[in-house]
C-alpha cells in the first residue's frame, strides 16, 4: 500500500498535546472526515488534503492535531475502541435483566448475545482497519504498535469478561487471554461472513451460536459461585 510524503513511517506518540474544547471539536471534524475519506479512497490512497478538504480545515489544522495518517488513524482506533470497551462493559455489568429462570445453556447464549449485541459489525470501519492492517504489515514499527494496541484492548477485556461469566454463573478454564484472543479471531472472522453474505440474519445468527459455543468450550460451571449463592439465598 502506497505512503504518502507526508505521513510519518510510526505514529507519534511520546509529545502529548494539550487539548482544549475548540482543539477537541477540530480534532473530532478531522478524525470524522477522516473516516469517510478512508472508507471511501482507501486508505493507502487517502492524503491529508482530502481529508482537510472534506473537514472544513488547513494543512495546518491537521498538523497541529495530528503528526502523519498513521498517528490519526491509532486516534481512531483508540477513539472507537474506547466506546465499544464502555458499552461492552455497561452490557456485561447490567443487572436489569433477570436470567435465572433460564437453564444453563439457554443464559449462556442470553449473556453471549446481550454482550455481542455492542460489538458492532461496521462495513466502513472493517474496510478502514482491514487497509491499515495490512500496510503495517509493511512497516516493522506499525505492525510492533498495532500488536501492542492489540494487546492492550485483550487486558482491558479480559476482566470484563470474566465479570460477565461470574454474573452467568460460569469461569475460564486455563489462561483467560486465551479465551480473549479466541473471541477477537472470531469476531474478525464472522464480521467478514455477516458483511459478505446477503442474509445478514442467518449470518448473525450463526455469528451468535458460534461465539455461544467457544465461551462453551472455553469454561465451565463455577460451582463455588453456585453454592455460595445458594447459601445467600437459604439464609
Amino acid at each position: 500500500m502506497p505512503t504518502s510524503p507526508a505521513r510519518s513511517p510510526e505514529p507519534a506518540t511520546d509529545t502529548p498535546r494539550r487539548v482544549t474544547k475548540r482543539r477537541g471539536q477540530t480534532r473530532r471534524r478531522l478524525l470524522d472526515a477522516a473516516v469517510e475519506v478512508f472508507a471511501e479512497n482507501g486508505f493507502g490512497r487517502s492524503t491529508v488534503e482530502q481529508i482537510c478538504e472534506r473537514g472544513g480545515y488547513t494543512r495546518g489544522a491537521f498538523y497541529s492535531n495530528f503528526a502523519s495518517l498513521d498517528e490519526m488513524f491509532f486516534a481512531m482506533w483508540e477513539q472507537r475502541s474506547s466506546a465499544m470497551l464502555a458499552q461492552i462493559r455497561l452490557a456485561a455489568d447490567s443487572s436489569s435483566i433477570d436470567l435465572s429462570w433460564l437453564t444453563a445453556a439457554e443464559k449462556l447464549r442470553a449473556g453471549t448475545e446481550l454482550v455481542l449485541g455492542v460489538v458492532p459489525v461496521d462495513d466502513q470501519w472493517y474496510r478502514i482497519n482491514a487497509e491499515f492492517t495490512a500496510h503495517a504489515l509493511r512497516n516493522p514499527s506499525l505492525k510492533k504498535a498495532l500488536a501492542a494496541r492489540e494487546d492492550t484492548i485483550l487486558a482491558t477485556i479480559v476482566p470484563i469478561l470474566e465479570k460477565a461469566l461470574h454474573r452467568l454463573g460460569r469461569r475460564v478454564v486455563g489462561d483467560p487471554r486465551v479465551l480473549g484472543r479466541a473471541l477477537v479471531a472470531l469476531h474478525d472472522g464472522t464480521s467478514v461472513q455477516c458483511l459478505i453474505e446477503d442474509d445478514d440474519a442467518s449470518a448473525r445468527e450463526l455469528r451468535l451460536e458460534l461465539f455461544t459455543h467457544v465461551v462453551a468450550a472455553y469454561t465451565e460451571p463455577d460451582t463455588t459461585h453456585t453454592h455460595t449463592h445458594r447459601k445467600e439465598g437459604s439464609s
